[in-house]
């Protein structure tokens, strides 16, 4: 049995374009019509899930996807960061922030350490993995971040290291206790093009 999942990050939102900590915008107008134009392009998938938040529920709508939401993807709770931008909250809480960036459990924010983010996305893995079927999610770059670190049993560290771009697609397949990472950061044609079944 092999359980595969295409993760889809959401669309483009004002807190992306701005570098702000979200909270729960709503997507870009441009970026519904690029969604739009990929929803030709998804492969068939016998399960759609989108975290709660607004902006992944309307990607999921514009991919013309029918999905449920799934409170497990919900995206990382930044608490009382959430809504502001990244380079004001640096200059009133550099060690705020340099503490968040390097210790995983560190929540100065007060909202949910990224250890934590990864033990629910990893909970949330292990559970689909014993389903032979292929499934959609569309969620955040955060859950996306954490569901490779789980699948290829990195360091948590290594979670800043990953870049999600808005609308890109991740893939992955578990088989026998193990996830592996197909691709990541790509469109739908790209892999296509990759030979992916």
């Amino acid at each position: 049995m092999t359980a595969r999942l295409i993760l889809i990050c959401h669309g483009s939102t004002d807190a992306i374009r701005s570098a702000s900590f979200p909270a729960d915008e709503p997507l870009e107008e441009p970026s519904a019509t690029r969604a739009a134009a990929l929803a030709g392009t998804l492969p068939k998938a016998d399960r759609c899930w989108t975290s709660p938040e607004l902006r992944t529920r309307q990607t999921a709508q514009s991919l013309g996807l029918s999905a449920n939401v799934e409170p497990m993807l919900r995206d990382c709770d930044y608490g009382r960061w959430a809504g502001r931008r990244f380079d004001e909250v640096q200059a009133s809480e550099p060690d705020a922030i340099s503490s968040w960036l390097r210790d995983p459990a560190a929540a100065p924010h007060g909202g949910e350490p990224i250890t934590n983010l990864m033990r629910r996305v990893g909970e949330w893995l292990a559970a689909e993995q014993a389903r032979d079927q292929r499934g959609i999610v569309v969620t955040h770059p955060a859950v996306i971040r954490a569901a490779i670190v789980h699948a290829i049993e990195a360091e948590p560290q290594s979670f800043w290291r990953i870049d999600i771009a808005p609308l890109s697609m991740t893939w992955l397949s578990g088989l026998r206790g193990r996830w592996n990472l197909s691709a990541a950061g790509c469109t739908a044609t790209q892999r296509h093009f990759a030979g992916a079944r």
